[in-house]
């Protein structure tokens, strides 16, 4: 036991990372160290003689999954971190899936939907459920779809379009053997209770169960863990109810606060001291949280300096609200721009921010782009590996007949898509098979034998043992003509110089993942691929200050932060009053408020300009629930009119002579 010691573990830190057997609840604030409590309690299992084969620690993303597993490895070795399972949701879903798909009536290489072809496929369905007087948007569809599988709507109540359209694409994702992400998880849940023997067999396999941010899991989250959790129950969940921050996205807080209720008798440890924040900011933060009723009762404490006092500051209006702060920012070294965030409840907001920081050429990186996974040139060659893989995925096999043209016509592909609907058969029997071209013009026979012949080669060159699979695709791209369709359809040389860059990445990274898991091969790499949440950062990252979403920034930590448009209508934002959902911008803001480490300013502008015009702002009334003697409020303009004192003066002047050299 002593040897836990070393990680500088606090009394109530060492209790949950020791906690021997049974249901445990960690209630870890924020800042408090959760995620050196997760990992210095899968040190202690394997140290008691757990086998690390037998651990599963489940998180969100795959950036959590890479740190978590870092960490271990610091603490243990490369290899025992090795045969730990640590996983996304969805992740592990899959690995449920891929072994026992065909209790389902899927084949075990099925194919999983990103969000653009699932859209694509929702897009064409409902253009088929035609009605006049009320037609069915697409984005209604997706959404209905979606809160169905979440259990969060019902098909028996909802139009009978809707229900029609759940139906056919639901059987259209049968047919095309494919899932898309909900059904990754309701597959898997359905796998767990209805089949016993697999049940059991992942029982006996993960023994030791953890759960990273447990306040954001959802309906189907909850009941795959009590679907995992075996007899005797060993299963630590650790969360944050004040963090709660993501139920628009069906995430059930009450899954923590109810935590009893789903597994008996558990302990319940509370993490209440926070090692990023000054004393004067977790005051303020304390004071605005308890203001929620519905919540674990935390106090947040610290034993670093007191701090500087939260500022408060009004501007006239929005831009007012922005320069101010960049003015201010520009006059810091430049080496402190990196430790520097914007933050903001929506993205709208980063506009004024972004356009004033690039008038004062200072850098800054905005979180949240466009994903490297969104990107089309990305997609098109997903498809083809998807194709590849699966004949029978028929939005990728499309995808792979137009992107570029092989000769078919939208007429002879509207043909096939009508032959392949009333033979219920998927596109690859009509295309790879000669016998089924007869309905077909002599052109379109010649292009779709042509297209058969290419395609039924690759798949005999995939069978072959020591095939490098970039290699085969390469060859497939290049005969295809798709880079020279690629580059045409760039407005500029640049933009195709930058999309061939990105093929390029792919290609490169499909090349590394086969070399260093030569077992895994295309399906392997297709699965991480999709489940990929966001574009590792390979090369330099880019420096400068921080524009970044409240929800964005949830994780984070900054040395400064500006917490910004604290107004009525932005935060907390118009809707909340009117879906009763003011508690959780209540802890959007608390979030906000405790990424700060050192100093917090929080601003609001008096006047803001809606449809064209200016109109007055009335504050947060989160501004009255965080006062006190440690919050200083004032506006711009006084400040601004202040003398500038020696010391800030001397300051300034250090900071331009920084930015000339």
């Amino acid at each position: 036991m002593a040897h836990f010691r070393l990680f500088d573990l606090n009394d109530q830190q060492y209790r949950a990372a020791t906690h021997p057997q049974g249901a445990l609840l960690v209630l870890a604030g924020a800042g408090t160290g959760k995620t050196r409590v997760l990992t210095a309690r899968i040190a202690w299992l394997v140290s008691q003689g757990v086998p690390p084969s037998s651990i599963l620690a489940v998180t969100f993303t795959n950036k959590a999954v890479r740190e978590m597993r870092e960490r271990i490895i610091s603490i243990l070795s490369a290899q025992e971190a090795k045969v730990m399972t640590i996983s996304t949701f969805h992740a592990l879903c899959v690995r449920f899936l891929r072994r026992d798909a065909a209790l389902l009536g899927y084949k075990e290489n099925f194919s999983i939907l990103d969000e653009s072809d699932q859209k694509g496929l929702i897009k064409k369905l409902a253009t088929r459920i035609h009605d006049t007087e009320d037609p069915l948007s697409p984005e209604i569809a997706e959404a209905f779809i979606s809160n169905v599988k979440n259990a969060t709507a019902s098909i028996h109540q909802a139009p009978a379009a809707l229900q029609s359209l759940f139906l056919r694409y639901q059987e259209e994702l049968q047919a095309l053997n494919a899932m898309d992400f909900d059904d990754l998880l309701v597959n898997a849940c359905h796998l767990l209770a209805s089949e016993e023997e697999v049940r059991l067999f992942w029982q006996q396999h993960y023994k030791y169960l953890l759960v990273d941010e447990f306040q954001d899991t959802n309906k189907l989250q909850l009941e795959l863990l009590s679907h995992l959790v075996g007899d005797p129950v060993n299963l630590c969940v650790v969360g944050d109810d004040d963090q709660s921050i993501y139920g628009w996205r069906g995430a059930q807080r009450s899954n923590l606060l109810q935590f009893e209720k789903h597994f008996a008798h558990p302990q319940i440890i509370k993490l209440e001291q926070n090692y990023r924040s000054t004393h004067l900011i977790l005051q303020a933060a304390n004071r605005l949280i308890e203001h929620n009723a519905h919540r674990h009762k935390k106090n947040l404490w610290s034993t670093q300096e007191e701090g500087e006092p939260i500022r408060v500051i009004s501007g006239a209006e929005e831009r007012s609200e922005a320069e101010f702060i960049i003015d201010e920012i520009s006059f810091m070294n430049p080496s402190q721009w990196d430790h520097v965030a914007i933050l903001y409840r929506m993205n709208a907001q980063s506009r004024l921010f972004e356009s004033i920081l690039r008038e004062k050429n200072i850098p800054y990186r905005l979180i949240g782009g466009k994903s490297f996974f969104d990107r089309r040139e990305i997609r098109d060659v997903m498809a083809y590996l998807r194709a590849l893989l699966n004949p029978q995925d028929d939005q990728a096999l499309l995808r792979v007949l137009t992107t570029p043209p092989c000769g078919l016509g939208k007429r002879t592909l509207a043909l096939l898509i009508q032959i392949a609907a009333e033979k219920k058969s998927p596109l690859c029997s009509l295309l790879l098979h000669p016998a089924e071209h007869q309905a077909f013009s002599s052109k379109s026979r010649e292009a779709l034998a042509r297209f058969s012949e290419n395609w039924s080669s690759y798949q005999i060159r995939l069978q072959i043992p020591g095939q490098d699979p970039a290699l085969l695709l390469e060859d497939i791209l290049r005969e295809a003509g798709y880079r020279d369709d690629l580059k045409k359809s760039c407005k500029t040389p640049q933009e195709a110089h930058q999309r061939e860059h990105h093929v390029e990445e792919l290609l490169e990274s499909l090349r590394e993942y086969c070399q260093k898991n030569p077992h895994q091969g295309i399906q392997g790499f297709l699965d991480s691929m999709s489940l990929a949440q966001e574009k590792e950062e390979k090369k330099e990252e880019r420096h400068g200050v921080t524009l970044i979403t409240l929800h964005a920034a949830k994780g984070l930590e900054f040395e400064q932060v500006y917490l910004v448009g604290l107004e009525e209508g932005i935060l907390p934002h118009a809707r909340s009053q009117e879906e009763g959902n003011i508690e959780e911008e209540r802890r959007l803001c608390y979030v906000g408020m405790t990424r700060a480490k050192k100093k917090l300013t929080i601003t609001y502008a008096r006047a803001r300009r809606k449809f064209g015009k200016l109109l007055p702002s009335t504050p947060s009334p989160f501004l009255l629930e965080l006062a006190g003697e440690d919050v200083h409020e004032s506006t711009m303009e006084e400040i601004l009119s202040r003398p500038l004192q020696e010391l800030d003066a001397q300051d300034a002047f250090a900071s331009i002579r920084a930015l000339l050299q």
